[in-house]
């Protein structure tokens, strides 16, 4: 049987009610040359009887023990060798043109490496959940317009930094390329590493306006800055920094990623997370050899200029 032209990856953990809405979502493309592999992280909820019993023509990957969101999109984006791959949470609802949208935007721009759709909040669809990631020189990555009423102000479809991994359609060649998501990061910013690292070696990421998709957000794992999204975004952040940033803008950007470090810690001291903010700067620390390692490899992959990589990062937020 040949490979379909797309492959859409899910990821699981405990979702089989999420799933429900995302699966029949996706069997309402217009676009159906693909194929459905559910990655179940080691789910104790049933997910992977409940699929055999009303999803039976989905694939399966059940993890055996816990592994995190990362290794589970890295099951999704070695699970085939289609042409395309989408990455997709459980807690994603697409439209059914998105995935026509989103394909038509790569075969348009064969420089992409990747593509993002509009992401509206499944709870209030006037508003955005994200036009897109954009990264700042200090050092962090947001969702575009996040929070926003949608008044058709990410109209426009432009190269953007990168995508958000739980949507997201990633081109085979740039996987290849890049490499597939960094599983260290565990959980938050794999996806904002995986940008940077495509940016350096030339792959731009299409913004398709026209591509629309619903996130539930955090359904998975939980709202809010808790203490597991803080010490995963600030570890994760510096490891990024010292992977992904070329030699001369690591000193030029000092100042930035001194004083993202900084509030860090007023955070901390306000919030009385020392001994979080410890655990931060002790762990980054020890994984700094491995951290080193990567950054050979990341650095040797670079193609563009410190002009164009300027191009694509913010100066502010």
């Amino acid at each position: 049987m040949p490979e379909p032209l797309v492959t859409i990856a899910v990821a699981t953990y405990n979702g089989r009610d999420l799933l429900a809405t995302t699966l029949s979502s996706l069997a309402a493309q217009t676009f159906r040359d693909f194929r459905v592999v559910v990655v179940d992280d080691a789910s104790t909820d049933g997910t992977a009887e409940w699929l055999a019993n009303e999803w039976p023509e989905v694939d399966l990957i059940v993890h055996a023990v816990n592994r995190g969101v990362t290794a589970a999109l890295n099951s999704g984006l070695e699970a085939s060798r289609s042409e395309f791959v989408l990455l997709l949470n459980n807690d994603v609802e697409l439209d059914s043109h998105c995935l026509d949208e989103l394909i038509g935007a790569l075969k348009e721009h064969p420089e992409a490496g990747s593509a993002a759709p509009k992401l509206l909040s499944a709870a209030d669809r006037r508003r955005l959940d994200g036009a897109g990631d954009v990264f700042n020189w200090g050092g962090t990555g947001w969702r575009r317009g996040h929070g926003e009423l949608d008044q058709g102000q990410y109209d426009k479809p432009e190269p953007i930094f990168g995508a958000c991994a739980g949507a997201a359609v990633y081109r085979r060649t740039a996987v290849d390329t890049v490499g597939l998501l960094d599983q260290d990061f565990y959980a938050f910013y794999e996806d904002v590493d995986w940008s940077f690292r495509a940016q350096l070696a030339g792959f731009a990421c299409r913004y398709v306006p026209t591509a629309i998709a619903y996130h539930v957000g955090s359904a998975t794992l939980g709202k809010g800055e808790t203490d597991f999204t803080r010490y995963h975004t600030w570890r994760n952040g510096i490891w990024l920094v010292l992977k992904d940033y070329p030699v001369a803008t690591l000193f030029w950007q000092t100042p930035r990623l001194a004083a993202a470090q900084l509030e860090h810690l007023v955070i901390a001291v306000r919030e009385r997370k020392l001994g979080l903010l410890w655990r931060v700067w002790r762990d980054a620390a020890r994984g700094l050899p491995r951290t080193m390692r990567k950054r050979i490899l990341v650095q040797r992959l670079r193609r563009v200029t410190l002009r164009q990589l300027a191009a694509i990062v913010q100066h502010g937020r």
